[in-house]
Order: structure tokens, then C-alpha cells, then sequence
């Protein structure tokens, strides 16, 4: 896995705080920019490069990805991957009656796939991404980029890509919020068990 991003090491306020802000905006994008960086060094010869953002998630991510690629003088195809057919826990949560559904601009046969995601943690997103990906065909190899790395793996399952390490205990949620038009309000922040969700940033008049 690229190592690609240290998060600083000064001491955080754990106290009583609910929600601690655990990166800024501006290490957010240095983190997306190594993961452009080390994604555009390994595929420089890549002849089908396919980055697909899983939904809902991924999907931001994705298209900042293929943006960063794009200016190296790569040319990646974008899409996305829905895993709502696949969850192992559709019983329990349906499917929303709205979501964004699997969109792969050309045939993943042959092809290298890069799977994006916000947050790694048990695997299971990743597994159901999978599943879905080779109901469409066999790539010639897939891999996975995330932006954060939460730990807590329950699958045999790591990024090959990984910007940013969070951490996080089984009780805290991590929440990414990566802004579609204005990277400036990008954050990730901590919910810890019991605190209301925070809504998302609000835009300036």
C-alpha cells in the first residue's frame, strides 16, 4: 500500500467534545493530490484505466481523482458502482428509494479498475463493490484507492491506495464530507456514539 499522507501527530482534544475535527480542508486535498500522484506513477503505461466511485461515497472522490489523472496526460474513464443489490444487510436496511446506479462507461473486460471509496473500515462495502463490479465482466486486475483509512477490518481486505489515516474506535463514526463544488468546505470529522448527526456545511450567501 502507498504510503501517502501523514496526518500530524500534535495532540487532539478527546475530552467531552462529540464531534472533534480530525482534518482540515487543505491536508484533505494534499491527501487527494498523493493519491492522484501515486495512482499516475503506477498506471503511467496503462492502456484502460477505469476509476469507478462507489456510491455514495466514492463518487466525489472519483471525479476529483479522474480530474488530477487528467493533467498528468492520463486518460481514465469514470464511473460509478452501486452495491445496493449486494449489501449484506439489505434485510435489515432496503434499498433507498432513491440511489445512484451502476454507470461504467466501456467494458470492465480486460480493463485495470480502480475502486474509490471515502472510508475503509470493515470491508464489506468493498466485498459488495466486488460483487457487483464482476456481475459486468473480469477486469484485468482491481484495486482500491480510499481517502481514509479508519481501521477496524473485518475482511482480508486493505487499499492499495490510502490518503489519510483516521483513528477511530468501534464506538465513533467517521464522517467525510467532501464538497462537489467548493473544496474549501471539505472536513472529516468524528461522531462519537449517542451525538446527533451533524447537518452539512451550509453555503455563503
Amino acid at each position: 500500500m502507498f504510503a501517502l499522507y501523514a496526518p500530524a501527530t500534535g495532540p487532539q482534544n478527546h475530552g467531552l467534545v462529540g464531534i472533534r475535527i480530525q482534518h482540515d480542508a487543505p491536508g484533505i486535498q494534499a491527501a487527494i493530490t498523493a493519491l492522484a500522484r501515486a495512482i499516475a506513477t503506477r498506471h503511467v503505461h496503462t492502456p484502460r484505466l477505469l476509476l469507478l466511485g462507489i456510491a455514495n461515497g466514492g463518487i466525489v472522490l472519483a471525479r476529483r481523482l479522474a480530474d488530477r489523472l487528467r493533467a498528468t496526460g492520463l486518460h481514465p474513464g469514470l464511473g460509478t458502482i452501486d452495491i445496493s443489490f449486494h449489501r449484506d444487510d439489505i434485510g435489515r436496511h432496503p434499498i433507498p428509494k432513491e440511489f445512484v446506479p451502476t454507470m461504467i462507461p466501456y467494458d470492465v473486460n480486460g480493463a485495470d479498475v480502480i475502486l474509490v471509496d471515502d472510508v475503509l473500515y470493515s470491508g464489506r462495502t468493498v466485498k459488495a463493490a466486488l460483487d457487483e463490479l464482476f456481475d459486468h465482466g473480469r477486469p484485468e486486475r482491481v484495486e482500491l484507492a480510499v481517502l481514509a483509512d479508519r481501521g477496524g477490518h473485518r475482511l482480508p481486505l486493505a487499499a492499495d491506495y490510502c490518503g489519510l489515516i483516521v483513528n477511530a474506535t468501534g464506538t465513533e463514526k467517521v464522517l467525510v464530507h467532501l464538497d462537489a463544488d467548493d473544496p474549501s468546505r471539505d472536513s472529516i470529522r468524528l461522531l462519537s456514539s449517542g451525538t446527533r448527526r451533524p447537518s452539512p456545511p451550509v453555503p455563503s450567501p
